[in-house]
């Protein structure tokens, strides 16, 4: 019988590893059901239930150290990377940074169960800084209990291999649908946010060449909802940072004799046309730049690297 469980049988302990590394380092691998498969089998005598368990934890622990020492010698980067795939990435990096921080001992012992996060937890710790031995204590009790529960499962319902497998070949033959739909859904998703964040007040636009040659007679305001928090970022030439998130304290002398240019990174210029309607209603002119910081580098203006001293410090573990 040509099926997965024969598979597993035959090959059983490199295939378990196998899956569940590759699982570990972001491939969409249904790792649970190989678990659940090798669990089956040693109830059968197939396979040892010892290194059925020993080749799935040391599949995940050397595939969440690997994750962990990307993380950590990316820093900040490998967050900004993972975060252009949120709805606002102007305010994930802190966001993340702070849930993780709070929260990430408890994250890395149940994130396996949660898709998406499972494969951040590990990388978050490295980037982070969290000391290496208080990391494989949280990550290896999560690895426990992640394979212990689907290990389990197998076990104790080995006399429905039959329905495990078909399980198996109905997530192969709907992967592709799903990973399609779920797309598509993302992508109406973040249309609506577009829609829904488009500039519906005083909000007046101005493109990046029409400022890139009157530098002297503007006052340029970077109003990034996460601030500067990763070593060489840059920005237009004489901007000044304006934190969106304090303008409610009181609004800081703005100069009269000039035009006031707000920008950011996020998604329709969200961030940068709230700040302008803010200020329109205090009665203070404030002109959006159309497309923000990309628009400024894709029409070849200049930048200019952020002042260390200006540099936020981001949560760390050490």
């Amino acid at each position: 019988m040509d099926s997965f469980l024969q598979l597993t049988a035959e090959r059983g302990y490199q295939m378990l590893f196998g899956l569940v590394l590759a699982e570990v380092i972001g491939l969409p691998i249904p790792a649970a059901l190989a678990l659940i498969a090798a669990g089956a089998l040693a109830a059968t005598g197939a396979l040892s239930t010892g290194l059925c368990l020993a080749t799935a934890l040391g599949g995940m622990l050397l595939g969440d150290t690997i994750m962990y020492l990307v993380g950590r010698h990316t820093g900040w980067w490998l967050l900004g990377m993972l975060c252009r795939l949120s709805l606002h990435p102007d305010s994930c990096i802190l966001r993340s940074a702070d849930a993780f921080y709070k929260k990430g001992r408890m994250v890395l012992v149940f994130s396996r169960f949660v898709p998406g996060i499972n494969t951040l937890a590990a990388p978050l710790a490295g980037s982070m800084n969290m000391p290496v031995a208080q990391f494989y204590a949280f990550d290896f009790a999560g690895a426990c209990l992640y394979t212990g529960a689907y290990f389990g499962i197998g076990y104790l319902l080995s006399g429905f291999t039959g329905a495990i497998e078909r399980g198996y070949h109905t997530v192969g033959n709907y992967a592709g649908w799903a990973i399609g739909i779920g797309f598509l859904g993302y992508m109406m998703y973040r249309a609506w946010d577009r829609y829904r964040s488009r500039p519906t007040g005083p909000v007046v636009r101005v493109r990046a060449a029409d400022v890139g040659g009157r530098l002297d007679m503007v006052a340029i305001f970077d109003v990034r909802s996460h601030g500067y928090y990763e070593k060489n970022t840059r920005r237009i030439p004489g901007s000044v940072r304006l934190d969106p998130h304090s303008l409610a304290a009181g609004v800081p002398d703005l100069p009269v004799d000039k035009q006031i240019i707000l920008y950011c990174t996020c998604q329709g210029d969200a961030t940068a046309s709230r700040v302008a309607r803010f200020l329109a209603g205090r009665n203070i002119q404030a002109y959006v730049l159309t497309g923000g910081l990309r628009a400024w580098k894709k029409a070849g203006l200049p930048l200019e690297l952020v002042p260390e001293h200006e540099m936020l410090a981001l949560p760390t573990f050490s």
